[in-house]
């Protein structure tokens, strides 16, 4: 089955997590990272995570899990250690149409998390369609490894001077042509930045063309 590949947005919609032990706790800081509203449902929860509730972070309600809370739910993560309440989350949730990932049981599943490579608004996201994990794991340590860490301020200043082309020049193959040469240049947030004066001369050259 081919997997679509798609970044979601997340901030301030309501997904749910069951369980709230070691298989729940990487799941749970990656919704909260997305600035999802985070509910989780489950009888006991580890130390951090009770902690991480007791402070707000997400609203713990502390029970076996039933049906009404998928009510309003945009996606569910099935995370206990019991394969059979994770089935029965999956099940659930496709008779609702609410996206659901049951944590290593590809079969039930909508979604896959995959490994993750950050620099701040960068992202590189590794999926295996749940094959093996271990291999998504070892591709982003590769990666991790060749990624400079200060991606994260230059992807800032590129997006910045991307925006102030866009505002001046038409869509076209010039327009895009100059943004793929931008994007293999070092560029800052100075106005004398090197690359915005490159900017600046190719547009002044294309607005007279």
């Amino acid at each position: 089955m081919s997997l679509f590949p798609i970044f979601l947005k997340l901030a301030g919609r309501k997904c749910l997590v069951v369980g709230a032990g070691e298989i729940a706790e990487s799941k749970i800081h990656s919704l909260l990272s997305a600035e999802a509203q985070v509910v989780v449902v489950a009888p006991e929860a580890k130390a951090e995570l009770a902690s991480l509730a007791e402070e707000g972070r997400f609203a713990w309600q502390r029970r076996e899990f039933v049906e009404a809370d998928l009510d309003g739910v945009f996606l569910v993560v099935a995370a206990t250690d019991l394969p059979e309440v994770n089935a029965a989350v999956y099940r659930e949730a496709a008779k609702q149409d609410v996206l659901c990932n049951a944590v290593d049981d590809p079969p039930n599943c909508d979604f896959y998390f995959p490994s993750i490579v950050r620099r701040d608004k960068l992202q590189v996201a590794i999926s295996t369609s749940g094959e093996s994990p271990a291999l998504a794991q070892q591709l982003r340590r590769e990666i991790e490894e060749q990624l400079p860490q200060d991606l994260g301020p230059w992807l800032d200043a590129l997006g910045e001077l991307r925006r102030e082309v866009l505002a001046v020049l038409p869509p076209g193959e010039s327009r895009k042509l100059l943004l793929h040469e931008l994007a293999q240049r070092s560029v800052c947030q100075s106005d004398a930045c090197p690359s915005r004066q490159f900017a600046r001369d190719k547009e002044a050259i294309l607005r007279h063309q």
